[in-house]
């Protein structure tokens, strides 16, 4: 008898056991342990339909056409309907609206809580990685808080007191050196000889990254350039720059064994560069550059990561006309169609009519302007993971905040 019922008891245990494991599967939400935000202004239709021709042609995929969730984003600032990049990265990273120059704050400069703030709250690892300067705004708005973003040496400064963030990779080392030493900083201060000091990995090639040790307690920085890193179509193998994929490959193996999770922001801004100076060649090998690195994120960091490319603003106009073959692609496109017009064009910028100048047969541009104009257009957001089908239809960039937070 009394092994009976202890035999009733273990099944009992067993069956409560197996119904409270369905019940957390199927009605508890989940949180992902990783979590990935790239933002480029890539993520517009024109880039990434001519970036697909480029690259192979019509039926070519790029990898973020995989993702099975996407939406379109409205991206206006507080006063003007086409917002500058402080504006527009502010509303990704804090989920507030602001005025033009203000970087994660309002425009008198109320600082708004960005998302790896509230990610550090949860006790998440934090990583930032940019190929473009770290005090740019366009990823500065996820840590710093200004309204006059032409402060750089202020914005390095909030970054270097920012000691919760785990991994940092990017380039501008000129803001975090004093003046005669290979920087610009007017107060004297090297912080990167004062982040060596604390225990802080700082390594400046590739070489350096890729035996950077993290763990629990260690930190790096990444400072590969004086100013912005090199373009995709000008980086060698001997170059001894990480690519953006090297750089989200280590800080995914940087974050990765943290308890709680991470949190990686991945700003992908040089193609906005290039599109500045209408260099659509330039601009779509920088697509390419992007999309690898998201399918490095994906591969890296497994089905349950919640993975989100989102856009920021558009820059220039590029546009791809003509008939081109359903197989053309690379180089095809650079030149003159058949009818004698050119494949690639421009809204704005270097390339527009000059007085008593020709105007360039190919890349030609509508208006001329020293660098390409932001432009009026919904940027595109994909997801996959926990929290990504809130991606769907028309949304405010600002959403993209609150995704994240819920996922947090």
């Amino acid at each position: 008898m009394k092994f009976r019922n202890q035999l009733i008891a273990a099944a009992c245990l067993f069956a409560f056991a197996g119904l409270g494991a369905l019940y957390i599967r199927m009605w508890v939400v989940q949180k992902p342990r990783q979590i990935i935000l790239f933002v480029s202004d890539a993520l517009a239709t024109r880039p990434l339909t001519a970036a697909r021709l480029y690259a192979g042609g019509a039926d070519y995929r790029l990898e973020l056409e995989r993702f099975p969730h996407t939406a379109l984003l409205r991206n206006a600032s507080e006063e003007f309907a086409v917002p500058d990049t402080a504006a527009a990265a502010t509303a990704l990273a804090t989920g507030h609206r602001t005025r033009h120059r203000a970087v994660a704050a309002t425009g008198k400069g109320r600082a708004f809580d960005t998302i790896l703030e509230k990610a550090r709250s949860e006790g998440r690892a934090i990583g930032l990685v940019t190929n473009t300067l770290l005090t740019s705004p366009s990823v500065s708005a996820f840590y710093a808080h200004t309204a006059r973003p032409e402060e750089s040496d202020g914005i390095a400064l909030q970054l270097f007191e920012r000691e919760w963030m785990k991994v940092v990779l990017g380039g501008g080392r000129i803001d975090f050196q004093p003046e005669g030493e290979g920087g610009r900083r007017k107060d004297g201060r090297d912080l990167v000889a004062e982040w060596q000091a604390k225990g802080v990995q700082v390594v400046k090639s590739k070489a350096e990254l890729e035996t950077a040790q993290g763990g629990d307690a260690g930190r790096v920085v990444g400072l590969f350039s004086g100013g912005a890193l090199a373009f995709a179509n000008q980086m060698e193998s001997g170059s001894g720059q990480p690519s953006l994929a090297d750089m989200t490959r280590r800080a995914i193996d940087l974050l990765k064994s943290h308890r709680k999770g991470y949190v990686l922001v991945v700003d992908a801004a040089l193609f906005t560069a290039a599109c500045e100076g209408n260099q659509a060649e330039r601009a779509l090998r920088e697509v390419m550059a992007l999309d690898e690195a998201v399918a490095v994120a994906v591969r890296e960091a497994g089905d349950k990561a919640l993975v989100l490319a989102v856009g920021r603003h558009g820059t220039g106009g590029l546009t791809l006309s003509g008939y081109p073959l359903l197989k053309q692609q690379k180089g095809e496109f650079f030149g003159p169609d058949p009818s004698g017009y050119p494949y690639l064009s421009w809204a704005s910028g270097p390339n527009g009519p000059q007085p008593g100048a020709a105007v360039p047969r190919n890349e030609p541009a509508a208006v001329a302007q020293p660098s390409g104009l932001n432009t009026a257009e919904d940027m595109i957001a994909v997801g996959r993971g926990p929290g990504a089908e809130r991606l769907s239809g028309f949304l405010d960039n600002t959403v993209i905040f609150s995704i994240l937070k819920s996922a947090l």
